[in-house]
């Protein structure tokens, strides 16, 4: 299935984008796409049910605006340098293991919603990147398979980074992670059923109609189901958290001098197989 959340920001409901894309009415089968849903296998088979029935009322897409997938997300933990061909174009040696940091949940805005350049930015990148959201409460998993069985599904995560903020004003990589607005969400959540494997995505981003990247996730280091069941073993994943698994070669801070870096005006667009198309502009803070 192909979740999502519509309407003005705060105040989304949830939806489905059937099989023909058209975009039907949740709301009067479940409160919203959040955690407490993805949990609930009994719901979620009533979703499925009333999408096969054609029981579930159309909605206008065209008037409304698309908002991140998931709501009430309990955390964002974020994967460093998870792509061979990204940690060459920095210069980073290969980790040994995952580099992590977290994303605050109130960076997440939806997928076209505008972009916020920081005050003070010189070096706000992009970066194009698999979401993972989590279905099950996962706690020292053992395998990858049951790494894979707590995965709900996947969405296109853009993991908008500040690189001055992150690299050198001190500590760790948190003040050029979670300035406002720098995580758009979507615009589906994909369930896990419909990506056979996360392994086997191309993953692509424009700026201003030039392609900046183009990836696959055959490319990263550690695939998905090590980094679910890696995570597992430092923290305690819920329903509804959600995890970013890195990006793949062509952001700006790989560029030759000088570095592309986003300014207020640009336009980026990026999308990823099978889980839809996001497009933001960029204005001041």
């Amino acid at each position: 299935m192909k979740l999502l959340r519509v309407g003005s920001a705060g105040a989304e409901r949830p939806a489905l984008l059937d099989a023909d894309g058209v975009l039907r009415d949740l709301s009067g089968l479940v409160p919203d796409i959040d955690g407490a849903l993805l949990a609930d296998e009994a719901a979620l088979a009533r979703v499925r049910d009333a999408e096969a029935g054609g029981a579930l009322p159309r909605l206008d897409g065209e008037s409304l605006r698309v908002g991140a997938p998931l709501g009430r997300i309990g955390k964002i933990v974020c994967i460093g340098l998870n792509y061979h061909d990204h940690a060459t174009e920095t210069g980073a040696k290969i980790p040994a293991e995952p580099i992590l940091f977290m994303k605050a949940p109130d960076t997440v805005v939806g997928p076209d919603d505008t972009v916020l350049v920081p005050r003070g930015s010189e070096k706000t990148d992009w970066e194009v990147e698999l979401a993972v959201v989590i279905g099950r409460t996962a706690r020292y998993l053992e395998s990858e398979e049951a790494a894979l069985a707590a995965v709900a599904g996947y969405a296109i995560a853009h993991d908008v980074s500040e690189r001055a903020f992150q690299i050198e004003r001190g500590g760790q990589w948190d003040k050029g992670k979670n300035c406002e607005t720098f995580n758009p969400l979507g615009p589906w959540l994909v369930t896990a059923d419909e990506v056979p494997d996360p392994q086997a995505l191309g993953l692509r981003l424009w700026v201003n109609g030039e392609l900046k990247q183009n990836g696959t996730t055959a490319e990263q280091i550690f695939p998905v189901a090590e980094v679910v069941r890696y995570l597992s073993q430092f923290m305690t994943l819920y329903p509804g958290d959600v995890i970013n698994t890195g990006t793949p070669a062509g952001v700006a801070m790989g560029q030759p001098d000088p570095k592309p870096y986003l300014r207020a005006g640009d336009v980026v667009e990026l999308e990823i197989d099978g889980l839809g198309r996001q497009r933001q502009a960029f204005k001041s803070a």
